[in-house]
C-alpha cells in the first residue's frame, strides 16, 4: 500500500492544531459543570475522512445496532487495534492534558488509585486487568435515530473523562441530534445540559461520577450522556474513550 493510500485508509491527521486548547479553562469548566467544549478540535477534512471509514470493515472489531439492545436507534462501530492514525493520535495526545484533572478528581473523591502520566502506561494497566479490547468508536445516526442516556463503562478500570467529536455539520448535514448530558444530584432532581457542538468541535465530559464542592466538602454526582432524536439527515460522531474493554 502506498503512503498516500495508507493516510486515506487510516484517517491520517492533516493538522492537529485543534489540540491547542485552553486547558486551564477546560479544567475549570469540568470542575464547574462536568463538561467542557474543545472548539475546532478536528479540521473539516479530517472529520470527513474519519466519517468515511464507517462503511469499511477493516478498521473495526464490531458493529452495534442500538435498537437490538434497547440503547436507542442508530448504530456504532468499535475500532480495532491498530487504531487509525488520527484516532490513535487524538487518544494519546489528549490524555496527558486530562490526567491531572482525573487524578485531582480521584483525590477529591477519596480514591487512592492514580492514573499513569501517559496513555500507554494506563493502557498497560487496563490490559493487566483483562481489559484488552479498544473502545474508540464511530457512531452514525439517521432520521428518527437517538441515543439513550448512558455511561461508557467497560470493566473495573475506568478513566473518568472521555471526548466526543462531532464530524457532521448541524443544520446542513442533519437537523436535531443534540448532544445532551444529565447530572444526578443527591436529593435533587436531575439537571439536563445541551452542548452546542459545531462540526469539528469536541466535548470532554465525565464518564460516570465527578466531585462537586459543597458547604461540607466535596460530594459525588453521577453523569450520563446521550443524543436527542434526529429529524433529518445523517450525523457522525467520533468517541474517544481512554480505558479499554474486557
Amino acid at each position: 500500500m502506498s503512503s498516500a493510500a495508507y493516510r486515506q485508509e487510516s484517517g491520517y491527521p492533516r493538522a492537529m492544531t485543534g489540540l491547542k486548547q485552553d486547558w486551564g479553562l477546560a479544567a475549570a469548566e469540568l470542575d464547574g459543570q462536568g463538561w467542557a467544549m474543545l472548539p475546532g478540535l478536528m479540521a473539516a477534512a479530517d472529520c470527513e475522512c474519519v466519517a468515511a471509514l464507517y462503511d469499511r470493515d477493516a478498521p473495526f472489531r464490531s458493529r452495534v445496532v442500538m435498537a437490538r439492545h434497547g440503547f436507542g436507534r442508530g448504530e456504532y462501530r468499535y475500532f480495532s487495534y491498530r487504531l487509525p492514525r488520527l484516532v490513535e493520535k487524538l487518544r494519546g495526545t489528549l490524555y496527558p492534558h486530562l490526567v491531572p484533572i482525573a487524578n485531582g478528581w480521584q483525590a477529591r473523591l477519596g480514591q487512592t488509585a492514580r492514573f499513569a502520566d501517559t496513555h500507554a502506561g494506563y493502557i498497560a494497566r487496563c490490559h493487566k486487568a483483562g481489559q484488552t479490547r479498544p473502545t474508540p468508536l464511530l457512531l452514525r445516526y439517521g432520521p428518527g435515530d437517538y441515543n439513550c442516556l448512558h455511561q461508557d463503562l467497560y470493566g473495573a478500570e475506568v478513566f473518568p473523562l472521555q471526548v466526543a467529536i462531532l464530524l457532521s455539520e448541524p443544520g446542513k448535514d442533519f437537523i436535531g441530534g443534540e448532544f445532551v448530558l444529565t447530572e444526578q444530584r443527591p436529593r435533587q432532581q436531575s439537571r439536563v445540559m445541551v452542548v452546542p457542538l459545531a462540526k469539528g468541535d469536541g466535548v470532554v465530559f465525565a464518564v460516570n461520577n465527578r466531585p462537586v464542592k459543597g458547604v461540607r466538602g466535596d460530594y459525588q454526582v453521577k453523569m450520563r450522556h446521550g443524543v436527542s432524536r434526529l429529524t433529518a439527515g445523517q450525523r457522525h460522531t467520533l468517541g474517544i474513550i481512554f480505558h479499554d474493554a474486557s
